[in-house]
């Protein structure tokens, strides 16, 4: 259980990213602080006030998490990146890639210009970035142009070279005139290979300068030039903090760091994909005083991406390991393209490693009580259920549902939970397309179709079209099926599968009179469990989320549509004799209780209309399979 007052005790006074978490454990809210600890704390003191929405957003925290960075503007891009990512509710979300200016360096081009630009394009420029303030990038722009002479016009080099005469940058000395020829390509590439030297971050030399310019026409007198200096010194120190959670080369990138003591391990993974830290999670590893840090790594390595379906091009490591080649040559097998384990010695990438070894750090002096418990909550749930039905390597379940009311518009839902966890990207809803009125069984043949159907065309396509491993929403097939309900369910699944010639195993979620989960339907056989172990406990929280998802979406529809209603699709029912029905009745079960007399003597009804509405709803009621329970 969560306990907010002695998480709160926890907090670190560093600057970081906080996420607040739902009861449903989704990502509500995401923000930066200078101190984690200050900042949170304001959240739930009762005389603190942000206004209706954030204490809105408070009421509903059922548990928080942070990331620690090395200063404010990490967090504050980090802070960017998970809200993109993530789309959390109380969030003022964000456009597009333009909150943040770029500066770029025109590689593409003989002659490169150092430009200010709002996105990063994958063209042949260089893009030094994100930066936070746009002022300051114009200022450093200005900097290196005045100090490396670099060209600042839009001619066409060397195509324009003599065309016209040299613009007034080449009279007062900041430019050396590429456009008349006077400076050729590899003197001005020198100028050009300093001026990403000094955006890299190498601005001693540059500081150093400014810094004697300023004090030297301070001596003089010249206050306006000392100003100017001084003010460009300011924006080259704020531009040259180093952006440890983007990088520039868009790439998808996996950080593995490891903190250990004698007993225990916890290895945190920050996840880069297009080059943008969005997020990250950590394991806790049981470890015997003989293990080795090499040793963990490498097979908590194995074991990660052995249940993982996406494996990105590198993996940076904060130590060798022995099999490094053998590794790599697996995970590029998995991956379909070569895949590169690197272990950074110096510049953004080590400190990338040191960030995430900062976080194991946090989260095991201060977390491993938790971190066992969550572990037990969910992969050691998924160990339990795994031996209850005689299966290893369990990872990821699907779990089907489907909601009408009333015969009103029939819905599917898929859910799916990985490593224990609910993961939200892969549910799926389905409007029922085959079949009208409450069927379950031939609702559910028709939603198990359209998933593995779809699934084995994206698979299809992905081979045909050598396209990459994470192709597709529906190309990760399940280690196991879990139905809503027993033998008659169970049957359903495995006759689709059956038709589609799929081998994969179809549980059954059998409840009670009370209609509570009893056991596990597989392969003919209920299963008992045991209702305070942490496998039945999971199955409950697939189970309801399975039926949440569903039933959400159905009134998501008939929001959207509530001036459908299944008295529509009795002929010689109009709106008039609808409204009329409804306001005497109610609610379609008093409308189905009642009897022709009754239905008769309704305002705007006759004995033909009522005749109708009676015979409709015995027949629905005759047709229908009813519930599917255990057993049935």
């Amino acid at each position: 259980m969560f306990d907010v007052a002695e998480e709160l005790k926890k907090l670190p006074d560093q600057p970081g990213v906080y996420i607040m978490h739902d009861v449903r454990d989704a990502i509500i809210y995401v923000g930066k602080a200078v101190s984690l600890r200050k900042r949170v704390h304001q959240y739930f003191q009762p005389s603190h006030d942000e206004g209706i929405k954030k204490a809105q957003m408070v009421r509903n925290i059922e548990r928080f998490e942070y990331i620690i960075t090395d200063s404010e503007l990490e967090a504050l891009v980090l802070e960017c990146n998970l809200i993109k990512e993530h789309r959390p509710k109380y969030n003022t979300l964000l456009r597009d890639d333009k909150t943040y200016p770029y500066i770029r360096v025109t590689l593409g081009e003989d002659f490169p210009r150092v430009l200010f630009s709002r996105q990063q394009k994958k063209d042949k420029s260089r893009y030094f970035g994100p930066y936070t303030s746009a002022g300051a990038v114009r200022d450093t722009i200005e900097l290196v142009n005045k100090i490396y002479q670099i060209r600042t016009c839009s001619r066409q080099l060397p195509r324009d070279i003599g065309k016209d005469r040299p613009c007034l940058n080449y009279h007062i000395h900041q430019c050396p005139a590429p456009c008349q020829g006077y400076i050729g390509r590899e003197e001005y590439r020198k100028r050009v290979d300093e001026v990403m030297e000094f955006l890299n971050g190498n601005y001693g030399p540059v500081m150093q300068s400014l810094e004697q310019k300023m004090n030297e026409a301070s001596a003089n007198l010249e206050f306006e030039k000392a100003i100017e200096y001084r003010e460009l010194l300011g924006s080259v120190k704020q531009i040259a903090q180093k952006q440890k959670v983007t990088h520039t080369d868009g790439e998808d990138k996996d950080i593995i760091a490891l903190a250990a003591d004698e007993q225990d391990a916890v290895v945190q993974v920050f996840f880069i994909r297009d080059g943008k830290l969005i997020g990250r999670d950590h394991f806790y590893v049981r470890i015997g005083t003989e293990d080795t840090k090499e040793q963990i790594i490498s097979t908590f390595i194995k074991q990660f991406y052995s249940g993982t379906p996406f494996v990105p091009r590198e993996i940076m490591l904060q130590e060798e390991i022995a099999e490094h080649e053998v590794l790599a040559d697996w995970l590029s097998a998995k991956r379909g393209g070569k895949v590169y384990i690197r272990v950074p010695q110096k510049g953004l990438k080590e400190r990338l490693v040191e960030l995430a070894q900062k976080n194991a750090e946090l989260v095991l002096s201060q977390d491993r009580e938790k971190i066992r418990r969550e572990e037990g909550r969910t992969i050691g749930a998924l160990k339990e259920l795994g031996g209850l039905l005689d299966m290893e390597g369990l990872q990821r379940v699907e779990a089907y549902d489907i909601s009408n009311t009333n015969g009103f518009e029939t819905v599917g839902s898929m859910i799916v939970y990985e490593k224990g966890k609910p993961k939200r990207s892969d549910y799926r809803k389905f409007k029922l397309r085959t079949v009208s009125g409450p069927d379950d069984y031939a609702s559910m043949h028709e939603v198990l179709t359209r998933r593995f159907t779809h699934g084995m065309k994206e698979m299809k396509e992905r081979e045909e079209r050598h396209l990459p491993q994470e192709y597709g929403s529906f190309t990760r097939f399940p280690d196991l099926i879990m139905m809503d309900g027993g033998r008659g369910q169970v049957n359903i699944a495995l006759k689709v599968l059956e038709e589609l010639k799929l081998a994969i195993p179809v549980c059954g979620m059998v409840k009670d009179d009370n209609h509570r989960t009893r056991g596990l339907y597989y392969q003919n056989v209920e299963i008992p469990i045991d209702r305070n172990s942490e496998a039945f406990k999971l199955i409950t929280r697939i189970q309801d989320e399975a039926h949440r998802f569903a039933i959400e979406y159905h009134r998501s529809l008939r929001g959207r549509e509530q001036v459908h209603s299944v008295l529509d699709d009795i002929p010689g029912i109009g709106p008039a004799r609808r409204k009329a029905l409804m306001k005497k009745y109610q609610s379609l079960d008093a409308i189905r209780a009642a009897s022709r007399e009754d239905l008769a003597a309704t305002d705007a009804m006759n004995e033909q209309a009522a005749e109708a509405v009676y015979r409709f709803f015995r027949k629905t009621q005759e047709e229908s399979p009813g519930s599917v329970e255990e057993g049935d």
